[in-house]
């Protein structure tokens, strides 16, 4: 902070300027003599070599509110900025021209070291106003419509490993060991993708799979992709479904729109996926055949979290599992496209060419080496409206597909697929959403007529045998949602389905649920009513019962009490009267997230299961382990991720997600204990840092700015440098950067000549800050506690300095009260502590 006496003379001084320069009108924009001609004498010493309050624009935008010194040679030394909250301009933008206005700048056109194509600088005393002048004055860079890429590209390695497990008493172990990695040469990034995957069962064989090794180069509305790689829907926003086999791994090229690129989304399907479990169980999500996630599920019907999902348009096969035995699949889609951003490009498209191969991969013991090709298509109809076809040729058979993605209207949308498989069938799927003031309504409809007699296996020796296992007819699934809030905190919903093929009959859901206050506590009830279709773990018999339910925040913070009673069908198709006790807890300051545990009862006996999830330093995860109260078999899950990233010669292992791409690594040095920082990415989130090494997840291609601030409402007395560091980096790309926190004390003195006279506008500089001196000598700053010196400049000459013994100062309100320090050139070559006169 700077005294308030300067500050309010130089605003005395403003209110005067006007009628000044009035008067006289000879001087130039640039000639800051020339604007002070006239100007009372006790005036003018409060006008140079003193701290002054300006506001600085760019190009007539507003670049942030911030004390300056002017001196009389026509130069400007910037001291801070005070407030940019209103300003538009980038935070990494605003530090350029930061560091560029510390260092002194000379007033006028530019002529040398001149940053972001600036032409020239201005002061203006009627209005207090510091102009900047760049090339770009008349240019509207809001039209800009791709990033740049670093001009000298960048380099780094993320790796990204997933463990994924599931198994039991009943149930052999199965899972999945996922490593992917992205890394950056220049402007070319690389990708690798290798899993290890048990089936659990009688299968005990440990499969592996090598499913991309390319090389990719983002261009300007494109992307251009060589090596082994599976084609996939990149570069489109609505991808048209297909029927039978995914596209093999190929070993081609690939070429695609490049403003959709699929990335970690973390935002639900926009369709919920609902499963209903009879007893409590899990749910296992398969992609491609591979175990990509697994939860653990309650009695009844709920939906899947499908945050932790990738992002994109694309089939999964879920599994509910209930006393360690499969007892329903189902093929689900998982819809989480991205927004459509550019209406002047109307077409979005996707190609690649290659041919079939398997590489590190015994899933398939031949390789086929078949040419594979496709194409997909996505065009923007009406903003509205998008229309997308797809055909590809896959294991020597023709596949294609049409879709339409609709928004009716702001509350309303529509999706819909065509699509066809030579030799195996024709399906069709439509999805709608419509959303009203008090709640929405979903609605579902997928059918399939398949007809594979006429498809083949060709073994090794080329020898064609029909498939075993045919199927000729059609399956469908229907399904309506409603959603719908009623007054006072109550809520209602409903779900009819109806499906023939695999699985028959209707099924109907209807629940009730009520926000309320019970015994000084939230509390929130539901009461759901039940009729569907038979399954395996009913006896064959329809499920038909009741549940009720309160969750209870009783306890401490974070504590939470749950119960349920209600009737179902048993597995053998008689009554189950059952019920249950959950508690929850949610930890802070703890490797533990939180916690859970609960205990049922019904027909069969005592059931118990537990949850957790945590959250360390290099690993990260959840896992559940469930006793049966069925048959006492205990079963379990555990999912594991972990970040290793290496860039700047240095290397980092996190449980962070590597997020959009790219990252940094932050080494934190500080003298003060049990701190916790915070990096906040001004493009995206927010990390927490320790001392030590961490890593911060960063957005990539996209220049950014990283600011480090303390976390929490009461910062201790430190000074981090630097508090800010932009960046700009491809995808796979990992910068590195060291901060300094410092523990810091604020000190008052007042800096003299060897004669004794006050020295004003010198600028008392320290580790941890810097401060100017004011007409009668005084300044504060901030003072690095652990290396109290302080150095004395006039513009670029080097005074005096001084080595300060804080055990012997005066100290007030927590200020540091030094005195008088004479500045004299012997101070220069003196290593010994410089006691301050008294004031």
């Amino acid at each position: 902070m700077f005294p308030m006496k300067p500050i309010a003379a130089a605003l005395a001084l403003l209110a005067c300027s006007a009628a000044w320069a009035a008067a006289d009108n000879s001087y130039t924009p640039r000639s800051l003599l020339a604007q002070a001609k006239g100007l009372p004498s006790e005036f003018e010493e409060h006008f140079f070599d003193v701290p002054l309050a300006v506001r600085i624009e760019r190009d007539e935008v507003f670049l942030g509110e911030a004390m300056v010194i002017l001196s009389r040679d026509d130069r400007l030394t910037l001291l801070d900025f005070t407030d940019i909250s209103d300003s538009p301009i980038q935070p990494a933008e605003r530090d350029t021209w930061s560091h560029y206005l510390q260092q002194g700048a000379a007033l006028g056109s530019c002529t040398q070291t001149c940053p972001e194509k600036m032409l020239a600088v201005h002061y203006n005393l009627e209005n207090s106003l510091v102009s900047i002048l760049t090339e770009n004055a008349e240019h509207d860079t809001d039209h800009q419509r791709y990033y740049h890429q670093p001009q000298d590209g960048s380099t780094g390695l993320i790796v990204s490993n997933q463990l994924n497990l599931n198994g039991g008493q009943a149930q052999e172990l199965g899972g999945r060991f996922g490593v992917e990695a992205s890394s950056s040469l220049g402007n070319w990034s690389h990708a690798l993708n290798l899993q290890l995957a048990r089936l659990g069962g009688p299968d005990t064989q440990l499969y592996h799979a090598l499913y991309s090794l390319y090389a990719q180069r983002e261009f300007e509305g494109q992307f251009l992709r060589l090596g082994y790689f599976t084609p996939t829907s990149e570069g489109l926003n609505r991808q048209p479904r297909a029927f039978g086999a995914a596209p093999d791994i190929a070993v081609g090229v690939m070429l695609g729109s490049s403003d959709s690129l699929a990335i970690n989304n973390p935002k639900p399907s926009v369709y919920p996926i609902y499963v209903t479990s009879n007893r409590q169980g899990s749910v296992e999500i398969y992609r491609n055949g591979l175990l990509i996630n697994t939860q653990a599920v309650a009695a009844g019907l709920q939906s899947i979290d499908t945050r932790p999902l990738p992002g994109g348009i694309y089939e999964v096969e879920v599994r509910l599992v209930e006393d360690g035995q499969v007892t329903a699949t189902t093929q689900e889609l998982v819809y989480k496209p991205n927004n459509w951003r550019n209406h002047d490009e109307r077409w979005r498209y996707n190609v690649f060419a290659g041919r079939e191969s398997t590489l590190f991969n015994n899933w398939e013991q031949r390789d086929k080496g078949d040419m594979t090709a496709g194409a997909s298509l996505n065009y923007l109809l009406h903003p509205r409206v998008i229309v997308g076809l797809s055909g590809r040729q896959v294991q020597e058979r023709m596949q294609y597909g049409a879709s339409i993605d609709w928004t009716l209207a702001t509350q309303a949308s529509l999706y819909a697929n065509v699509y066809q498989t030579q030799d195996h069938g024709t399906g069709m799927d439509v999805q709608g959403l419509y959303s009203y003031g008090a709640g929405s309504v979903i609605a579902s409809h997928n059918r399939s007529w398949l007809d594979t007699r006429n498809t083949y296996d060709t073994l090794p020796d080329g020898t064609r045998l029909r498939t075993r296992q045919t199927f000729v007819g059609q399956t469908s699934t229907s399904s309506l949602s409603i959603n719908h809030r009623l007054i006072n905190q109550h809520s209602l919903n409903a779900r009819l389905s109806h499906s023939q093929g695999n699985v028959e009959g209707v099924g109907l859901d209807l629940g009730w649920s009520k926000h309320d206050r019970l015994f000084g506590s939230d509390a929130n009830w539901r009461l759901s009513l039940f009729d569907r279709p038979a399954s395996r773990s009913t006896g064959d018999r329809r499920n038909r019962g009741v549940d009720l339910t309160l969750n209870l925040a009783l306890g401490g913070p974070g504590e939470q009490w749950s119960g349920s009673i209600g009737s179902r069908t048993s597995r053998d198709g008689k009554r189950d009267n059952n019920g249950s006790l959950t508690y929850r807890k949610d930890l802070s300051g703890h490797v533990l997230q939180n916690v859970s545990a609960t205990v049922l009862t019904d027909t069969y006996g005592v059931g118990l299961s537990g949850m957790t999830s945590f959250h360390g330093d290099m690993l990260a995860g959840d896992a559940f382990a469930q006793r049966s109260s069925f048959n006492g078999n205990l079963t379990g899950g555990l999912n594991l991720h972990s970040t290793f990233a290496v860039g700047g010669q240095k290397m980092a292992l996190t449980s962070q997600y590597h997020g959009d791409g790219a990252g940094m690594i932050v080494d934190v040095e500080t003298d003060l204990d049990d701190i916790t920082l915070r990096a906040d990415d001004l493009s995206g989130g927010s990390t927490a840092l320790r001392p030590g090494r961490n890593f911060v997840p960063l957005t990539a291609y996209r220049t950014g700015s990283v600011a480090f601030d303390f976390d929490g409402n009461h910062p201790p007395a430190a000074n981090i440098q630097p508090p800010r560091s932009a960046y700009h980096i491809n995808k796979g790309g990992v910068d590195y950067r060291k901060i300094r926190v410092m523990k810091t004390v604020t000190v008052l003195g007042r800096l003299l000549d060897p004669q004794g006279r006050p020295l004003k506008g010198h600028h008392v500089i320290n580790h941890a800050s810097r401060g100017v001196s004011e007409v009668d000598g005084f300044f504060s700053m901030e003072m690095n506690a652990g290396s109290p010196t302080l150095e004395v400049r006039r513009g670029n000459q080097l005074l005096c300095q001084f080595r300060l013994d804080p055990s012997k100062a005066r100290s007030e309100n927590d200020v540091l009260m030094i005195g008088d320090l004479r500045c004299t050139p012997d101070t220069l070559a003196d290593s010994a502590f410089e006691r301050p006169t008294s004031g």
